[in-house]
């Protein structure tokens, strides 16, 4: 399949999921540009290195997590090559144990299912049940790579365009950390 950069929402929608299109709404609400690879479904992170060539962008690593009593939930983004020691990020959040949030959460919070995580699933949690966490590696690239809450999709954004307008919108106030310490 011929990878094609693209400008902006597509101009056909048809067999697009709802929450994709609502993704390119909230974008454009926004007035934010951004740029479009579609592509078969991408389920890993090594999956999207074509995609990631193509978009020019960091693909982020965005991992859905709970602490043991599944009361309380995080969206982690980092650099897709970083490493992810939960012990790491346990410490500096104060919380006891983090593992892998169950998909059923992901699903009712953000309205995203495993493989298509994205910080854009934040837009659908209204009741803020989920908190936002960045590795601050992050924030020293120019763009970002993420899906529109659908993995046959991928978006490269301005980062300046994510951190002040974006994620302010979705209004999550992100907790910033510092993976890769430990090395």
């Amino acid at each position: 399949m011929e990878l094609t950069l693209e400008t902006g929402r597509p101009s056909d929608t048809t067999g697009r999921l709802e929450k994709e299109i609502r993704v390119y709404d909230f974008l454009d609400s926004l007035n934010i540009p951004y740029q479009r690879v579609d592509h078969e479904a991408l389920m890993t992170i090594e999956a999207c290195k074509d995609v990631d060539k193509i978009l020019d962008a960091v693909i982020c690593k965005n991992l859905f997590l709970c602490n043991r009593q599944e009361t309380n939930f995080y969206l982690l983004l980092l650099p897709g090559d970083k490493k992810f020691k939960t012990k790491e990020i346990s410490s500096q959040l104060g919380v006891a144990r983090l593992s892998f949030g169950n998909e059923t959460y992901m699903e009712k919070y953000l309205d995203i299912t495993p493989g298509s995580v994205s910080v854009l699933g934040l837009m659908n949690d209204k009741e803020h049940h989920v908190q936002l966490l960045i590795d601050e590696d992050l924030l020293k690239e120019p763009y970002i790579g993420c899906h529109p809450c659908i993995n046959t999709s991928s978006l490269k954004i301005d980062m300046k365009d994510m951190m002040e307008k974006i994620i302010p919108a979705m209004e999550h106030e992100p907790i910033f950390v510092k993976l890769g310490q430990e090395e």
